[in-house]
């Protein structure tokens, strides 16, 4: 991947990340099963830490 590529697929992971979390939080409210969720923000918590490590090596 090309540094703008890397650069580009973090935004829009942290976009769905956001957009989890508030799903989370509204789940939560209402005493919903909130381990779905909980599990698609470790995934992208992973393939963002992969990502901006890809994004440093890029950048040296």
């Amino acid at each position: 991947m090309t540094k703008t590529e890397i650069e580009d697929r973090i935004k829009e992971l942290k976009m769905d990340y956001i957009r989890i979390q508030n799903d989370l939080d509204k789940l939560e409210s209402v005493g919903g099963n909130v381990t779905n969720a909980e599990k698609q923000l470790k995934q992208l918590e992973t393939e963002l830490s992969e990502l901006n490590k890809a994004l440093a090596k890029t950048s040296k």
